[in-house]
């Protein structure tokens, strides 16, 4: 699953109070427990620690200890009562505490996949999900993969997964269980606009490669460049392409970032350079009241800064390729064409934690250079042009057929 994401490294710094995986027993009052965990805790036998982050005088952290106290006592299952999963429990409760779908918590299990999914390779259906207003959706479905066989659009509401209810699951959570090995089977229970009733789509999971780039020349003179993912291998594809375009006949370009769900800032940044002066600014990091923004520019050749282009996107268009298409609009004026855009305009910090979990945290938004806000917001497109179910069947691109009578008037 790929994010707009800045990864800074571990952090081994102790977030609220240590946990062990050995089982505690209250033997004693849960003052005396209280005391030794969190007075003798912080600083006996805790080398991995750098320096602990004491509680807030408001917060009565005993309550925690209360609840743990009564399930062990109470609960009808004691064998069922497993430790670890309390405490990992506790820290992704915490998390979706601050209602912000993409600040989460992910156990041992989950990081690896989540490193797995920045590789671009991994196993299952090839769809980007996310929260939009809390309720679980296609972010986009991604190119040749068995979500876009199946049928799965950008905009469509996931109710359930195998038979699970999502209205109160995290997209972390969807994705571990959409997830699964090559030649297993989910079953997505599915909700579209126009549709009456919900459908049931079972999709064979495989293993997914996901391409980050093609292009080919259209009219005779417009190079038509597709980017699917922002992913480590799009900067070093765009070059080779960059040098075919640029003996090419192309003197205009239609840059398609629809169900693009993103990837990394960095080529993003890297991208905006081929299109814009050295030095502009591609996207502005707000990091929220009496903070100071940082400014990201471009640093590229600028070979395309002359060419004539429009910018196709959808709901599938997400992160990464939300900021490419902003600062081409407020840098050029590049016109926008197709639907309002995902709006996921926020940052994600990966902090790791000392057991092999992490978390993933929103520190920051992304503005466009003339500081307009994308998170939750998108971008509206200049020219709306949407696709209906019969232009699918039809296999009829009525946004593309647009930039391109848009494009042949611009010079």
């Amino acid at each position: 699953m790929f994010f707009g994401i800045k990864i800074k490294g571990k952090n081994y710094k102790l977030f609220m109070f240590a946990f062990h995986n050995k089982k505690i027993y209250f033997a004693g009052a849960l003052v005396v427990v209280f005391l030794l965990v969190f007075g003798i805790g912080f600083f006996v036998g805790q080398k991995q620690i750098v320096s602990p982050i004491y509680p807030p005088e408001n917060v009565d952290l005993s309550l925690f200890w209360d609840a743990y106290y009564k399930l062990q006592k109470n609960f009808i299952e004691p064998t069922k009562l497993d430790t670890q999963k309390i405490i990992y429990g506790a820290i992704s409760g915490m998390a979706k505490s601050l209602d912000d779908p993409y600040t989460s918590f992910f156990n041992p299990e989950e990081t690896k996949r989540f490193e797995q999914d920045l590789s671009g390779s991994f196993e299952g259906i090839g769809v980007e999900v996310g929260l939009k207003k809390n309720i679980l959706t296609i972010i986009a479905p991604l190119k040749n993969t068995p979500g876009q066989k199946a049928g799965l659009k950008a905009g469509d509401i996931i109710a359930e997964i195998d038979g699970k209810n999502t209205s109160d699951m995290s997209t972390d959570e969807a994705v571990s269980l959409i997830r699964g090995k090559k030649g297993t089977a989910v079953t997505l229970t599915i909700f579209r606009d126009g549709w009456k009733n919900t459908k049931d789509i079972k999709i064979t999971r495989d293993t997914i490669n996901i391409p980050s780039i093609d292009w080919e020349l259209k009219n005779g003179n417009i190079a038509y460049i597709h980017m699917y993912l922002f992913d480590q291998s799009l900067s070093s594809n765009f070059n080779k392409i960059a040098l075919e375009i640029l003996t090419s006949p192309a003197q205009k370009i239609i840059l398609d970032l629809r169900d693009n769900p993103g990837g990394y800032l960095e080529v993003s940044q890297d991208i905006a350079g081929w299109f814009l002066k050295k030095g502009q600014v591609v996207t502005i990091e707000d990091f929220g009241k009496d903070k100071e923004q940082k400014y990201y520019k471009t640093e590229g050749n600028a070979n395309f800064s002359e060419y004539p282009m429009v910018v196709l996107i959808n709901q599938g268009s997400a992160s990464a390729s939300e900021i490419l298409a902003g600062t081409l609009r407020d840098n050029r004026n590049i016109k926008l064409i197709g639907e309002k855009s995902f709006g996921k305009g926020s940052v994600q910090e990966v902090l790791s934690l000392r057991d092999g979990s992490m978390l993933k945290i929103t520190i920051a938004k992304w503005l466009t250079p003339n500081g307009n806000s994308i998170s939750e917001v998108g971008l509206t497109p200049d020219i709306k042009v949407e696709l209906t179910d019969k232009d699918f069947e039809d296999q009829k691109d009525s946004q593309l057929d647009k930039a391109l009578e848009i494009i042949k008037d611009l010079k």
